[in-house]
C-alpha cells in the first residue's frame, strides 16, 4: 500500500488538460459480450490528501460505468471483468492557484473467459486514472468546481477509457476476445437497466466459471467472497 499512497501523493498538485470523456464509439472487441460485473472496495486505501468515499459509492460508480461502457457490446461469447479499487484521492477544495490537487484512482483489472474458465490476464491489470482538467478546475482546483459526486463520476468514465483501450489492444495482438467453435452462447447476464434484473432474475452461462457463471440475482447485487475473489483476482 506504501506504493500506492506514494503514487497518489506524488501527483496530487498534478495538473493538466485533457480529452473531453464523451463516450466514443464501440472499439473493435471481437466476440465480447459482458457477463457478470464484479466491483470490489474492501481493499481500498484513500490517499493523503482527499474527500472521504465509502467503499459502496466506488462499486456503484464503477459498476454502472462498466456496465453502460462495455454492456454495448453483442458479441455471442461471454467475458466476465472483475475491478478491485486499490487506492483513491479526490481533490478537496484548495486554494486557487497555489494549492489545487487533483483527483486520482487505482484499480486491478481482471478478464475472465466464461467458455474457456480461465482469466486472460493471470496477473491483474493495474491503471492510475487521473480526472480530467477544465480551465476552470486548473484556475481554481477541481475540488472548489466539483462535487465529490462528478469527481467519482469523472474517474469512473476516464478509467473504462482506459480500460477499453487495453482491451482493445489486447484483442488486436493477442487474439483475446477472436470469435472461436464452441465458445458461441446464447446466455445473458442481467445488466443494470433489464427490468428482470431488478425482479432478481437468474443468469445463465454454457462455461463453468468458479461461481461467477452460476451467480443468480442482479448485478447490484454483492456475489458472494469466493466469486468475487475468482473474477477480480484478488
Amino acid at each position: 500500500m506504501i506504493r500506492i499512497f506514494a503514487c497518489l501523493a506524488m501527483f496530487a498538485l498534478l495538473l493538466g488538460c485533457s480529452a473531453d470523456q464523451s463516450m466514443q464509439p464501440p472499439k473493435d472487441l471481437g466476440a465480447f459480450r459482458l457477463g457478470h460485473n464484479v466491483v470490489v472496495a474492501s481493499k481500498m486505501k484513500k490517499g493523503p490528501i482527499s474527500r472521504d468515499a465509502t467503499e459502496q459509492e466506488w462499486v456503484d460508480v464503477l459498476t454502472r460505468a462498466v456496465d453502460s461502457r462495455f454492456g454495448r457490446y453483442q458479441g455471442n461469447q461471454l467475458y466476465h471483468m472483475g475491478i478491485s479499487v486499490e487506492g483513491y484521492m479526490l481533490a478537496p477544495p484548495g486554494v486557487p492557484l497555489i494549492y489545487n490537487p487533483r483527483s486520482a484512482l487505482i484499480i486491478n483489472v481482471t478478464v475472465w473467459d466464461d467458455a474457456a474458465a480461465a482469466k486472460l490476464n493471470e496477473k491483474p491489470r493495474q491503471f492510475t486514472i487521473y480526472e480530467d482538467t477544465t480551465g476552470e478546475s486548473f484556475a481554481v482546483g477541481s475540488g472548489n468546481v466539483r462535487t465529490k459526486e462528478e469527481q467519482l463520476q469523472g474517474l469512473a468514465e476516464n478509467a473504462m477509457d482506459a480500460v477499453e483501450d487495453w482491451m482493445a489492444e489486447q484483442h488486436a495482438e493477442k487474439g483475446w476476445f477472436a470469435p472461436r467453435p464452441g465458445a458461441a452462447t446464447t446466455a445473458t447476464v442481467p445488466r443494470l437497466s433489464d427490468s428482470s434484473a431488478a425482479a432478481g432474475a437468474t443468469a445463465s452461462s454454457d462455461g463453468t466459471a468458479p461461481a461467477a457463471a452460476e451467480t443468480t440475482g442482479a448485478p447490484t447485487q454483492a456475489p458472494d467472497a469466493a466469486t468475487a475473489s475468482a473474477v477480480t483476482g484478488g
